[in-house]
Protein backbone atom coordinates (compact mmCIF):
# COMPACT_ATOMS: atom_id res chain seq x y z
CA UNK A 1 0.00 0.00 0.00
CA UNK A 2 1.44 3.49 -0.95
CA UNK A 3 1.29 5.91 2.04
CA UNK A 4 -0.71 9.02 1.60
CA UNK A 5 1.79 11.90 0.03
CA UNK A 6 2.05 15.00 2.61
CA UNK A 7 1.27 17.00 -0.54
CA UNK A 8 -1.58 14.62 -1.87
CA UNK A 9 -4.12 17.73 -0.88
CA UNK A 10 -2.60 19.73 -3.77
CA UNK A 11 -3.10 17.28 -6.01
CA UNK A 12 -6.16 17.19 -8.39
CA UNK A 13 -8.64 14.50 -8.19
CA UNK A 14 -7.81 13.91 -12.04
CA UNK A 15 -4.00 13.40 -11.38
CA UNK A 16 -4.60 11.52 -8.21
CA UNK A 17 -6.58 8.83 -9.86
CA UNK A 18 -4.29 8.65 -12.92
CA UNK A 19 -1.42 7.84 -10.15
CA UNK A 20 -3.48 4.84 -8.43
CA UNK A 21 -4.02 3.72 -12.29
CA UNK A 22 -0.56 3.87 -13.41
CA UNK A 23 0.69 2.12 -10.22
CA UNK A 24 -1.77 -0.54 -10.63
CA UNK A 25 -0.40 -1.43 -14.01
CA UNK A 26 3.00 -1.50 -12.85
CA UNK A 27 1.74 -4.35 -10.29
CA UNK A 28 -0.35 -6.12 -12.20
CA UNK A 29 0.44 -5.35 -16.29
CA UNK A 30 -3.04 -3.89 -16.82
CA UNK A 31 -3.51 -1.66 -19.86
CA UNK A 32 -4.44 1.65 -18.81
CA UNK A 33 -6.19 4.47 -21.56
CA UNK A 34 -6.30 8.15 -20.47
CA UNK A 35 -6.56 11.11 -23.40
CA UNK A 36 -4.36 13.74 -24.45
CA UNK A 37 -4.43 16.84 -26.39
CA UNK A 38 -7.49 14.63 -28.57
CA UNK A 39 -5.76 11.56 -29.26
CA UNK A 40 -6.71 8.38 -27.17
CA UNK A 41 -3.68 6.50 -25.93
CA UNK A 42 -3.09 2.92 -24.22
CA UNK A 43 -0.56 1.67 -21.92
CA UNK A 44 1.16 -1.38 -20.93
CA UNK A 45 3.74 -2.04 -18.75
CA UNK A 46 5.74 -5.41 -18.04
CA UNK A 47 9.29 -6.30 -16.51
CA UNK A 48 9.70 -2.38 -16.25
CA UNK A 49 9.10 -1.63 -19.40
CA UNK A 50 6.37 0.56 -20.92
CA UNK A 51 4.89 0.72 -24.37
CA UNK A 52 2.46 3.17 -25.54
CA UNK A 53 0.30 3.86 -28.64
CA UNK A 54 -2.17 6.32 -30.11
CA UNK A 55 -3.33 6.54 -33.51
CA UNK A 56 -2.76 9.74 -35.36
CA UNK A 57 -6.02 11.00 -37.12
CA UNK A 58 -4.47 12.12 -40.57
CA UNK A 59 -4.10 9.04 -42.89
CA UNK A 60 -1.34 10.10 -45.14
CA UNK A 61 -1.19 8.54 -48.61
CA UNK A 62 -1.74 4.74 -48.32
CA UNK A 63 -0.48 4.82 -44.24
CA UNK A 64 -2.52 4.14 -41.45
CA UNK A 65 -0.14 6.07 -38.54
CA UNK A 66 0.06 5.02 -34.81
CA UNK A 67 2.35 7.26 -32.42
CA UNK A 68 4.64 4.70 -30.18
CA UNK A 69 6.60 5.35 -26.99
CA UNK A 70 8.72 2.53 -25.17
CA UNK A 71 10.34 3.70 -21.98
CA UNK A 72 12.70 1.44 -20.04
CA UNK A 73 12.24 1.12 -16.23
CA UNK A 74 14.36 -2.24 -16.26
CA UNK A 75 17.75 -2.86 -15.03
CA UNK A 76 18.52 -4.56 -18.46
CA UNK A 77 19.51 -2.37 -21.66
CA UNK A 78 17.25 -2.83 -24.67
CA UNK A 79 16.82 -2.75 -28.41
CA UNK A 80 13.26 -1.54 -29.87
CA UNK A 81 13.13 -1.75 -33.60
CA UNK A 82 9.92 -0.68 -35.82
CA UNK A 83 9.93 -4.14 -36.87
CA UNK A 84 8.99 -5.24 -33.48
CA UNK A 85 5.42 -3.88 -33.82
CA UNK A 86 2.66 -5.77 -36.03
CA UNK A 87 -0.79 -5.62 -36.39
CA UNK A 88 -3.02 -8.62 -36.35
CA UNK A 89 -6.21 -8.12 -38.14
CA UNK A 90 -9.41 -10.84 -37.03
CA UNK A 91 -8.69 -12.84 -40.19
CA UNK A 92 -5.34 -13.37 -38.81
CA UNK A 93 -3.75 -11.69 -41.78
CA UNK A 94 -0.39 -9.41 -39.98
CA UNK A 95 0.66 -5.86 -41.09
CA UNK A 96 4.11 -5.04 -40.53
CA UNK A 97 5.07 -1.30 -40.78
CA UNK A 98 6.87 0.34 -43.37
CA UNK A 99 10.37 1.44 -43.15
CA UNK A 100 11.61 4.90 -42.58
CA UNK A 101 12.77 4.59 -46.47
CA UNK A 102 10.09 3.25 -48.24
CA UNK A 103 7.90 6.11 -46.15
CA UNK A 104 10.38 9.08 -47.95
CA UNK A 105 10.52 7.52 -51.14
CA UNK A 106 6.23 7.18 -51.07
CA UNK A 107 5.50 10.66 -49.42
CA UNK A 108 7.82 12.57 -51.68
CA UNK A 109 5.97 10.33 -54.54
CA UNK A 110 2.71 10.91 -53.52
CA UNK A 111 2.36 13.61 -50.34
CA UNK A 112 2.07 16.98 -50.71
CA UNK A 113 4.71 19.13 -48.73
CA UNK A 114 1.10 20.17 -46.54
CA UNK A 115 0.48 16.99 -46.11
CA UNK A 116 3.76 15.96 -44.12
CA UNK A 117 3.36 19.59 -42.43
CA UNK A 118 0.23 18.46 -41.25
CA UNK A 119 1.54 15.30 -39.56
CA UNK A 120 4.59 17.22 -38.69
CA UNK A 121 2.91 19.58 -36.34
CA UNK A 122 -0.11 17.35 -35.25
CA UNK A 123 3.15 14.77 -33.94
CA UNK A 124 5.14 17.68 -32.12
CA UNK A 125 1.79 18.91 -30.22
CA UNK A 126 0.80 15.93 -28.99
CA UNK A 127 3.93 14.19 -27.96
CA UNK A 128 5.26 17.19 -26.24
CA UNK A 129 1.87 17.51 -24.44
CA UNK A 130 2.32 14.16 -22.80
CA UNK A 131 2.85 14.67 -19.39
CA UNK A 132 5.46 12.63 -17.54
CA UNK A 133 7.00 11.67 -20.86
CA UNK A 134 10.09 13.04 -22.20
CA UNK A 135 12.10 11.20 -24.68
CA UNK A 136 15.95 10.90 -24.32
CA UNK A 137 16.54 9.87 -27.53
CA UNK A 138 13.63 10.02 -30.06
CA UNK A 139 11.72 12.62 -32.00
CA UNK A 140 13.11 15.55 -31.66
CA UNK A 141 16.55 14.34 -31.75
CA UNK A 142 16.04 12.99 -35.04
CA UNK A 143 14.82 16.04 -36.07
CA UNK A 144 17.50 18.24 -35.27
CA UNK A 145 19.79 16.03 -37.34
CA UNK A 146 17.62 15.85 -39.97
CA UNK A 147 17.08 19.28 -40.53
CA UNK A 148 20.88 20.30 -40.37
CA UNK A 149 21.12 17.46 -43.30
CA UNK A 150 18.82 19.35 -45.76
CA UNK A 151 18.24 22.70 -47.35
CA UNK A 152 15.61 21.68 -50.20
CA UNK A 153 11.80 22.34 -49.11
CA UNK A 154 11.35 19.37 -50.37
CA UNK A 155 13.70 16.83 -48.81
CA UNK A 156 13.34 19.09 -45.63
CA UNK A 157 9.87 17.74 -45.38
CA UNK A 158 10.69 14.53 -46.32
CA UNK A 159 13.39 14.89 -43.93
CA UNK A 160 11.02 15.60 -41.27
CA UNK A 161 8.69 12.45 -42.20
CA UNK A 162 11.80 9.82 -41.48
CA UNK A 163 12.36 11.85 -38.06
CA UNK A 164 9.37 10.91 -36.86
CA UNK A 165 9.26 7.55 -38.07
CA UNK A 166 10.00 4.90 -34.95
CA UNK A 167 13.93 4.28 -35.18
CA UNK A 168 15.75 1.23 -34.09
CA UNK A 169 17.16 2.42 -30.52
CA UNK A 170 18.89 0.90 -27.31
CA UNK A 171 17.51 2.19 -24.08
CA UNK A 172 19.19 2.28 -21.15
CA UNK A 173 17.88 1.94 -17.84
CA UNK A 174 15.76 5.01 -17.67
CA UNK A 175 15.84 6.04 -21.48
CA UNK A 176 12.80 6.51 -23.81
CA UNK A 177 12.31 6.91 -27.09
CA UNK A 178 9.37 7.88 -29.24
CA UNK A 179 8.45 7.53 -32.96
CA UNK A 180 5.39 7.11 -35.68
CA UNK A 181 5.13 3.73 -37.43
CA UNK A 182 3.13 3.78 -40.84
CA UNK A 183 1.36 0.60 -41.58
CA UNK A 184 0.63 0.45 -45.37
CA UNK A 185 -3.37 0.49 -46.05
CA UNK A 186 -5.96 2.13 -48.49
CA UNK A 187 -8.70 2.49 -45.63
CA UNK A 188 -9.02 5.34 -42.78
CA UNK A 189 -8.66 2.66 -40.07
CA UNK A 190 -6.83 -0.47 -38.90
CA UNK A 191 -10.20 -2.29 -38.66
CA UNK A 192 -10.61 -4.92 -35.59
CA UNK A 193 -8.01 -6.57 -34.17
CA UNK A 194 -4.59 -6.59 -32.08
CA UNK A 195 -1.63 -4.36 -31.99
CA UNK A 196 1.32 -7.01 -31.16
CA UNK A 197 4.56 -5.03 -29.54
CA UNK A 198 7.52 -7.80 -29.05
CA UNK A 199 9.56 -6.01 -26.63
CA UNK A 200 11.93 -6.76 -24.05
CA UNK A 201 11.46 -10.50 -24.19
CA UNK A 202 8.01 -10.00 -23.95
CA UNK A 203 4.65 -9.52 -25.67
CA UNK A 204 2.68 -6.60 -25.50
CA UNK A 205 -0.67 -7.25 -26.64
CA UNK A 206 -3.85 -4.43 -27.31
CA UNK A 207 -6.94 -5.03 -28.78
CA UNK A 208 -7.89 -2.43 -31.10
CA UNK A 209 -11.41 -2.36 -31.88
CA UNK A 210 -13.89 -1.87 -35.16
CA UNK A 211 -14.90 1.44 -33.94
CA UNK A 212 -11.45 2.97 -33.47
CA UNK A 213 -11.22 5.10 -36.26
CA UNK A 214 -9.14 7.45 -38.10
CA UNK A 215 -10.29 10.82 -39.31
Amino acid sequence: MVSPLPCSRLLSPRLLSALVLLTASHAFGQIIEFDSKGLHYEALTKGGVTVMFAPLPPHVKDFTILQLTVTNGSPVTWMVKPEDFSFIRQDGSQLVPSSADAVVSSLLEKASKADVIKLQVLYENTIYALANFRATNGYEKRRQAAMAMFVNPRFRAAAAASAISFAPTKLKTGESTDGAVFFPTHEKTLGAGHLLARVAGEVFDFEILPEVKLK
